[in-house]
Order: structure tokens, then C-alpha cells, then sequence
């Protein structure tokens, strides 16, 4: 079975369609840090209500715990997404309530409205399916046809992303589609050289994306705090830098896998080390085998990529046909330690091909640190969800729109 998209689901002039998106964005009480997933869902929407469709928006944000929250509430996104349309959106302060049926009820064609916080009742996440049944039928009961473009939550068996679309005609969203275009490109079709830049602070989270990709790649560049086990499979000393110990013999294996298929793995030469995990904190440059022999001994802390392992990963970046970026490189949030970051995102933008930032803290990253989302082939929406694809596994929120 292939994808089925809106155009699937016939004429829909007057029809109510759900739309799950995700607007899981940041905020800083009611102002939203980061909109890139409301100017996401935008061309889906537009689409939508071109079409005279009455469109009820659905989305989570954070982690209420299964009751409302003030601090999660939507309406904040809701408030953006109707600047973004330059069109009345409306709000429901209920998600399966009262408030939100009449909403529905008083929906003309064309106009759209926001359902607050799915996560605000605990049938979204439960681990019990007849509960998620229960509380997708709930929402079945306002469309007519379900639309799913929450790219960021396919890897979820949720109400909203699984059985609502088992319940009503369900099609897949604008960013859904494109999405795994470039994910296929990047799995299936990759021009050449194609090098995977990962980042982030934990090795094991990255340890299936490493497998699935090992055969498929030419280079591979370690950064972030994972590197350090790295460096301990190489035999380092790393300090008091982040290390998973366990994974050490693991790491060992790829090494050794990446030597017999003749895939480049690339760790850093050299790194940032602190004194302590602050802004504030005293910093040298340090090779990569001398960690521990700075100042600061064995409680030194590596934070960033050195300055002469970031110019040549831009170096291996810009020499490339396809890059897929996963995870920043150092502490970006912090000043002294977002160089190597930066220097990374820089390179992406100038890729004479496909240049893909996967989600997540690199989406964060390269919007903290001034690069328009245009400078790049393709930001993803959803960090979690692009690494489980490129792992090879089967995300749910797909499957239940045909994709196979």
C-alpha cells in the first residue's frame, strides 16, 4: 500500500475534517519561542479551508499528565496560527467538552478552529487501547474525514495518531508527504558523497541510527556529547565528560563494522573543555587525546568541538551531495560552547545538493542561532520520529495511513 493523501478523500466542501498536527512548541509562558511547527501546518490548513472545509486543529503540547494545565494550554498556538493565515481562528478550551462541541456546531465552511491540549484528558497516551479508542471515538465524533500532519508524533500509538484514523476516512497532510519524500531520499536514493552528522549528548540514542545507516553512507561525523564514548572506545581519557560506559564495546563494533565496509567514521581532534557546565565557566582547547591534561584535570567537562574539528567537518559538509544533520555539536544554549554548532549549520547551508537538519534540538539550534529555515534543503519537524525511520522501523502514525 502507498501513502493515501487528501486528494483521497474526495470533494470536502462543508465536510468537518481533523486535522492532528503538531504544535508541540516551545513557550515562555504564553509566548511561543520557536513557531517552525505552526508555519509547518500552515499549507495543509490552507489547503483545507481552499477547499471549504470546516478544519478542527488538534495537537498536544508538553506533558500535562493526563489533566489540564494552564501553562500547557494552546491558546497561545492557536493565536499564532491565526496570524499566520492572516484568518479568525477559533478556541475551544475543551478538547471532547462542551465548549468544543458547540465550536464544532457553530464551524462555517472554510474557517477553522483549535481543540485545546489532547494530552489535557488521558485517553491520548494511555497504554490501554480500549482507553485511547474510547477518547478517539470522542474525537471521531466531530469529522467527517481525518487528516493526520503531525509528522513529530507517527512513531506514537496515540488516540489522535492511530486509532482516530482507524475510526474515520484518513489521509496523510501536506508535511507528512513531503516529509517522507525526503526521508526516502535520504534511505533509498541518496546522491553521493552522502555524509550523517550526529550529535546530542547520548550515544545510545543514536546507536540504531548508526546500525541502519552504516551500510548506506560514506562518511559518518561524531560530535556532541556522545563523542566521548567514542573517544573511550578509542581508548581516551575523557574526564569528567558525559560517558556512557556501557556502550563502550558497542561503539567498538561500529568502529569495526564502519573499517570492513569502508565507511568513513570521524571523531573530533580536538575539543572545548570546562571547568564546570556554565556560560560563565573557564575554557581551553584541547586535542583529543589530552582531555585530562588541561588545568582543570580530571573534572574537566568537553562542552563544544574544537575550533580545528569544526573547520573540517564543514570541510567534509560542503564536499557532499547528501548531509543528514542529528543533534548539536556542543552546549549551543550556552555561548562559549555553540561554535562548533554553528560552524556545522553554516557548512549545511552551503551543500550543492540535499541538506537536511533532523528535528529536534538541531531545528532549535539553527533557529537560536540566526539561520532562516530556507538556507537548508529541508528542516524536519519531527526529531524523534525522522531517527526511528531511519533506523528502519515502522512508525505506527503511517502505517494507519497505508504507508508500507
Amino acid at each position: 500500500m502507498t501513502l493515501r493523501t487528501i486528494e483521497s478523500l474526495g470533494p470536502l466542501a462543508g465536510r468537518r475534517v481533523v486535522v492532528r498536527c503538531d504544535l508541540n512548541v516551545p513557550l515562555q509562558g504564553e509566548v511561543i519561542t520557536d513557531d517552525g511547527r505552526v508555519r509547518a501546518s500552515v499549507p495543509t490548513i490552507r489547503a483545507l479551508t481552499g477547499g471549504r472545509a470546516r478544519v478542527i486543529v488538534v495537537s498536544h503540547l508538553g506533558r500535562p499528565e493526563g489533566a489540564p494545565d494552564p501553562k500547557y494550554s494552546l491558546a497561545p498556538v492557536a493565536s499564532r496560527l491565526g496570524e499566520l493565515l492572516d484568518a479568525p481562528v477559533a478556541f475551544a478550551t475543551d478538547t471532547v467538552g462542551a465548549d468544543a462541541a458547540a465550536k464544532v456546531a457553530a464551524l462555517g465552511d472554510g474557517e477553522v478552529l483549535v481543540l485545546e491540549n489532547l494530552r489535557f484528558n488521558p485517553g491520548e497516551t494511555s497504554k490501554n487501547e480500549a482507553e485511547r479508542t474510547a477518547f478517539a471515538g470522542e474525537l471521531a465524533g466531530f469529522a467527517d474525514a481525518v487528516v493526520s500532519d503531525g509528522f513529530g508524533v507517527v512513531h506514537r500509538k496515540q488516540a489522535s495518531v492511530y486509532e482516530l484514523e482507524e475510526l474515520r476516512p484518513s489521509a496523510a497532510g501536506l508535511l507528512i508527504a513531503s516529509e517522507l519524500d525526503v526521508l526516502d531520499r535520504l534511505t533509498e536514493s541518496p546522491e553521493r558523497p552522502y555524509t550523517v552528522v550526529l550529535g546530542g549528548s547520548k550515544v545510545s540514542d543514536k546507536l540504531g541510527v548508526i546500525a541502519h545507516l552504516l551500510p548506506r553512507v560514506d562518511t559518518l561525523l561524531i560530535g556532541g556529547g556522545m563523542l566521548f564514548t567514542f573517544f573511550a572506545a578509542r581508548g581516551h581519557k575523557v574526564a569528567s565528560s558525559l560517558l556512557e560506559a556501557d556502550q563502550i564495546d558497542t561503539v567498538k563494533g561500529y568502529l569495526a563494522q564502519a573499517e570492513e565496509r569502508g565507511v568513513s567514521i570521524v571523531l573530533p581532534t580536538d575539543v572545548v573543555v570546562a571547568a564546570s557546565f556554565s556560560a560563565d565557566a573557564e575554557h581551553v582547547v584541547a586535542p583529543a587525546d589530552a582531555i585530562e591534561d588541561t588545568p582543570f584535570g580530571t573534572s574537566g567537562l568537553g562542552l563544544d568541538i574544537g575550533p580545528a574539528t569544526a573547520a573540517a567537518f564543514a570541510a567534509r559538509i560542503r564536499e557532499s551531495k547528501t548531509v543528514f544533520w542529528n543533534g548539536p555539536m556542543g552546549v549551543f544554549e550556552l555561548a562559549p560552547f555553540a561554535e562548533g554548532t554553528r560552524v556545522v549549520a553554516e557548512a549545511l547551508t552551503e551543500v550543492d545538493g540535499l541538506s537536511v537538519v533532523g528535528g529536534g534540538d538541531s531545528a532549535a539550534a539553527v533557529r537560536q542561532l540566526g539561520f532562516p529555515d530556507k538556507a537548508f534543503g529541508h528542516i524536519s519537524t519531527g526529531g524523534g520520529a525522522s531517527l526511528e525511520f531511519l533506523e528502519g522501523k515502522k512508525l505506527p502514525g503511517l502505517e494507519v495511513l497505508g504507508w508500507q
